[in-house]
């Protein structure tokens, strides 16, 4: 199935969704706090220098995106050996969607992805290098929120023609959850004040979560996200003719 605008849109809001997860925005804070070996008093009174603050955000993120794209590559290249069956895994990988968005809805709760796995590092040595790495730790630790959203999106990108495609989503995924992730360690004390504000919210921006995967698996079984982003390209093409 190839991808699309609307394909690289959800993908993308996929990633900022994992961002607000419940298992992971709570943490920003000690994670950003952890790769740059400043206390929280200090990140908040500015005392850190804002380049090494932002060095040591984009290695992270560098990191984790690294897994995730690899994983992408290797989903879609995975997918073309078994080319034949590829009207399966299409149907099998949108069924899987629809279920891990039931169980963020807690609709149907899969109490296997309910269990954490969390990779930490000993070594209190601060640098640069030690940033990236645990970027990769990241990705690969396995969370109740990260998992099903991270797993649609590998299913997803399975489902891709060639292996660019899968690594072109998997970047945009890893965009959702890194440019998020940087603003946050360059205005650290606007997003502690976000922070207690969004917390509120965690249950619903779950469910939402759940909700778009289900939507997902759906046109991705009815072969809807192709028709859809045509109709949008229908109405849009004359909208932007008329601002022009």
């Amino acid at each position: 199935m190839p991808s699309d605008t609307l394909s690289y849109g959800w993908v993308f809001l996929a990633g900022a969704l994992t961002f607000l997860s419940p298992c992971v925005l709570p943490l920003i804070p000690s994670y950003i706090s952890y790769i740059t070996g400043a206390s929280m008093d200090e990140l908040q009174s500015g005392r850190r220098i804002k380049r090494a603050t932002a060095l040591h955000s984009l290695l992270f993120i560098f990191g984790f995106s690294l897994i995730f794209i690899l994983l992408g590559a290797s989903a879609t290249y995975l997918s073309q050996q078994f080319y034949q069956y590829q009207n399966w895994i299409k149907n099998i990988g949108g069924a899987l969607i629809i279920l891990f968005g039931l169980h963020l809805t807690a609709l149907l709760p899969i109490h296997l992805l309910w269990r954490e796995k969390r990779i930490h590092f000993q070594s209190q040595k601060i640098g640069y290098l030690r940033s990236f790495l645990f970027g990769m730790v990241f990705s690969i630790g396995w969370t109740p929120c990260v998992g099903p959203i991270l797993a649609s999106v590998l299913l997803y990108a399975g489902s891709q023609t060639t292996v660019k495609q899968g690594i072109l989503l998997l970047t945009l995924y890893s965009l959702g959850m890194g440019i998020p992730f940087f603003l946050s360690s360059l205005a650290f004390n606007q997003f502690l004040t976000s922070l207690k504000w969004i917390k509120r919210y965690l249950n619903i921006l779950e469910k939402i979560s759940g909700i778009l995967l289900i939507l997902v698996g759906v046109m991705i079984l009815t072969n809807s996200l192709g028709w859809l982003s045509g109709m949008m390209t229908q109405w849009l093409t004359p909208l932007s003719k008329r601002l022009n």
